[in-house]
């Protein structure tokens, strides 16, 4: 099909949200956009794929009042020559001929470092970076409902909780003191598979490019996509994308219950220590998550071994003094019925 024109794409944008209407979206995420202030500068990341390109003719016609202040993020990864290059020409233009607001960025490290992992953390990188320029803190992603079932058989495999298991989130917002604190993802698209999204957008006769990398079992997800998630739709004989989407939505509300829960709790102090004697006899999901984010708050819980964690998490559970290695990092200490960090250099008796 003929990439439309300046006219052509707005018409088509105009198909498309007669095809898919507003309601169709998830109503998380309608719901929170609704509630945003009007003067709030929006970004949505546009890689020119089918779910990218939808998500933002999506945007341009079911909120028409935002158009002025939306920006299109373009990372091109540089990892197909003069096809990634036709990726950002073709989100440019499709930018211009709707009048959106377009930034781009190249991966200067593509050739040297071509991982899954990497990639996509240069790609954050760069929308991190490119929406502060711009003091915007909601960006607008392109996940739909199978990207749910591949995150979650993905998950699964390296055993993580309801935290992990809930993910991608219709509205994720980030708390805490990072890079990204007080900023929001918002995926609409979590209502739709991705094969509705693609005939929708031809019947309304629009375009998008196609990654051939997809097309390669190099990377996990890729395998997952491409062998595992047909297999596992065909045996389960139901709406298995569905399902999915069901159980995601569960695992979420469960997750948020727990996180309630330990905030009621309070059992960390200004100090930034961990007090034991508040989780004592509480159900170990919670003491969990609360040892976790102790672990993240002193800056710990990226080098600490699955093992590790759990040797700790039983030492918390007990409550008796002792001394865990954080590595270089410091250490993990009880004392008094509380979990503290101290640093290699300043070693104290634990009584």
């Amino acid at each position: 099909m003929k990439t439309p024109g300046a006219s052509g794409w707005r018409a088509a944008a105009e198909a498309l949200g007669g095809l898919v209407e507003r309601s169709s979206l998830h109503p998380t995420g309608t719901r929170w956009a609704d509630a945003r202030p009007a003067r709030e500068n929006w970004g949505v990341a546009l890689s020119g794929g089918a779910d990218s390109v939808a998500l933002l003719l999506f945007l341009w016609v079911h909120w028409p009042d935002r158009r002025a202040r939306l920006t299109a993020y373009h990372f091109n990864h540089r990892l197909r020559g003069k096809a990634s290059d036709g990726d950002e020409r073709f989100c440019k233009a499709l930018c211009r001929a709707l009048g959106i607001a377009f930034v781009s960025g190249k991966w200067t490290a593509a050739k040297r470092s071509r991982t899954e992992a990497a990639a996509r953390a240069a790609r954050f990188e760069f929308l991190e970076r490119e929406m502060k320029r711009r003091r915007s803190k909601v960006l607008w992603l392109g996940h739909q409902q199978d990207d749910i079932a591949e995150t979650m058989l993905m998950r699964l495999s390296r055993g993580s909780g309801t935290a992990g298991l809930a993910a991608p989130r219709p509205v994720h917002g980030f708390a805490g003191s990072g890079k990204a604190s007080g900023s929001f993802h918002v995926r609409p698209l979590l209502t739709l598979k991705k094969a509705d999204i693609a005939k929708a957008l031809r019947k309304a006769g629009a375009t998008w490019r196609e990654d051939e990398s997809n097309a390669k079992d190099v990377h996990f997800r890729n395998r997952v996509r491409r062998s595992v998630l047909p297999a596992w739709v065909k045996a389960s004989q139901r709406d298995a994308l569905a399902g999915a989407a069901l159980s995601r939505q569960l695992l979420e509300e469960d997750n948020d219950a727990l996180e309630t829960w330990l905030a009621s709790l309070d059992p960390f102090g200004v100090d930034g220590s961990l007090d034991l004697v508040r989780l004592k006899g509480r159900p170990r999901a919670v003491v969990r998550r609360a040892l976790y984010q102790w672990l993240q708050g002193v800056g710990g819980a990226g080098d600490f071994s699955r093992q590790a964690f759990t040797i700790l998490l039983h030492s918390v559970e007990v409550g008796s003094p002792v001394r865990h290695s954080l590595g270089s990092h410091g250490f993990a200490v009880i004392r008094s019925g509380r979990l503290r960090f101290e640093t290699a250099r300043k070693p104290r008796s634990l009584h």
